[in-house]
C-alpha cells in the first residue's frame, strides 16, 4: 500500500524512491511484523487465558503423555498473532497488484483458518478435526492457489517447468503435472512443520531460518541478471515474495519472543499449518522446490518419519520407530527439549546455507 501511495511522490521528494527497492521494503516488513507481534502478543495471550483456550495434551502412550504434561493449558492458537503481523506488514510494504503476494496471503490466511478450526475442536474433543477432513480442506485451499497460477503461467515458457538440481540445462516441462507438484509441495510443507511443532521454539525457529533462505532465493529468481548468472528459472514478479517472506521472518522472531522456553503461548495448528504452507507456496512459485527440501531438511525428516511409521503399522502391523516424529524420539530417549531445539536450529541454519551454496552448482 505504501508503495502505491509514496513511490509516485519520489518525483518531488527523492527520499520516497526508497520504496522502489524490494530490499528496503522487505526489511521494514520484517521490523513491522516483529513490532506487531511484540505489541499485541501480551493482549492476545491474556485473552486466550480468559477464554481458557489452552493446549490439550492427549496420547495413548503414557510416556508421551507424561513428557508433555507441562504443556497442558498453556495458551494456544498463537498463530493468529503471526497472521495479524504478516497481513499488516505485507499490506503496508508489499505490492498488492502482484499475483504471488495475493496468493501468498490467501494461502497463509486460509491455512490458518483450517488450523484454527482444528485447535478449537481440540478444546472440546482433544483430537481436533479428523485427519481426512483436515487434508481435504488443505487440498481445496491449495487447489485454488495452484489452479490460478497454472492458468496464469501455462503459456509462459519455463514458468511451469522443473529444474533438476546440479544440471543447468536439464529443465523438464511439467504441463498439467505442475498442478500435482503444487499440491505435494504446499500440503507437504504445511504438514511437515505441523509434525515438528512439539517443543518450545522448535518449529518457529526452523520456519524463520528457512524463510530467510527463501528470501534470498526469491530475490535472486525475481531478477533477470542474477537468475541468468546462476542458471535459475527467471520468475517475473517473484521478487515481491521477498517482502512477504520478510514479514514471515519478523513475525517468527516476534512470536519466538513469547514461545522461547518456557513458552508463554503455542502457535498451534493455526500457526504451524499456515507457516508451512507459506514456505511451500513460495518455493513452488519460485520453482525452487528442491532448495526448500534441503533448507527444511528437519521438517522433511519429521514428516517422513511419521509417514513411514503410519505405513509400517498399517502394512506390517508394527512400528518402524519407537516414537515418531524424530524430534519426539530424541525426547523419549532422554535428551533435554532445549538441546533438541537448539540442535534443530543449528542443522536448519547449516542446511539453509547449503541450499544457497548449491544454487551455483549447475
Amino acid at each position: 500500500m505504501l508503495y502505491e501511495i509514496l513511490y509516485p511522490l519520489s518525483k518531488h521528494y527523492t527520499a520516497f524512491n526508497l520504496f522502489r527497492y524490494i530490499s528496503f521494503r522487505a526489511i521494514f516488513a520484517a521490523l513491522t511484523a516483529f513490532l506487531v507481534c511484540v505489541i499485541v502478543g501480551p493482549a492476545i495471550i491474556r485473552m486466550l487465558l480468559r477464554l481458557k483456550v489452552g493446549e490439550k495434551v492427549w496420547s495413548a502412550d503414557p510416556t508421551i503423555l507424561a513428557m508433555n504434561r507441562k504443556r497442558e493449558n498453556t495458551p494456544t492458537m498463537g498463530g493468529f498473532i503471526m497472521l495479524l503481523a504478516i497481513v499488516i506488514a505485507v499490506f503496508l510494504f508489499g505490492r498488492l497488484d502482484n499475483l504471488y503476494v495475493i496468493l501468498g496471503l490467501w494461502t497463509v490466511a486460509a491455512y490458518a483458518l483450517i488450523g484454527a478450526a482444528d485447535d478449537w475442536r481440540k478444546q472440546k474433543t482433544r483430537r481436533g478435526l479428523r485427519t481426512l477432513t483436515k487434508l481435504w480442506l488443505q487440498v481445496i485451499v491449495t487447489a485454488l492457489a495452484v489452479t490460478v497460477m497454472w492458468l496464469e503461467l501455462k503459456d509462459r515458457p519455463g514458468l511451469t517447468s522443473f529444474q533438476m538440481p546440479f544440471l543447468k540445462d536439464w529443465v523438464i516441462e511439467l504441463g498439467p503435472a505442475y498442478v500435482v507438484l503444487g499440491f505435494v509441495v504446499i500440503v507437504g510443507a504445511s504438514n511437515g512443520v505441523n509434525f515438528t511443532d512439539g517443543m518450545d521454539g522448535l518449529a518457529i525457529g526452523g520456519v524463520t531460518m528457512t524463510a530467510l533462505t527463501l528470501m534470498v532465493i526469491a530475490y535472486l529468481v525475481g531478477r533477470v541478471d542474477t537468475s541468468r548468472f546462476l542458471h535459475l528459472i527467471y520468475v517475473p514478479g517473484a521478487g515481491e515474495l521477498t517482502v512477504f517472506l520478510g514479514a514471515i521472518v519478523g513475525a517468527g522472531l516476534g512470536f519466538l519472543w513469547f514461545n522461547c522456553p518456557p513458552a508463554e503461548i503455542f502457535m498451534g495448528d493455526t500457526g504451524s499449518l499456515s507457516l508451512g504452507a507459506a514456505l511451500g507456496f513460495v518455493a513452488f512459485a519460485c520453482r525452487q522446490e528442491v532448495a526448500l527440501a534441503i533448507a527444511g531438511l528437519m521438517f522433511v525428516a519429521d514428516a517422513l518419519s511419521v509417514l513411514i511409521q503410519v505405513g509400517s503399522f498399517r502394512i506390517f502391523g508394527r512400528k518402524w520407530l519407537p516414537f515418531a516424529p524424530l524430534s519426539n524420539l530424541w525426547k523419549v530417549r532422554g535428551m533435554e527439549p532445549t538441546k533438541i531445539t537448539v540442535r534443530y536450529w543449528i542443522v536448519t541454519a547449516l542446511m539453509g546455507a547449503l541450499a544457497l551454496a548449491l544454487l551455483k552448482v549447475r
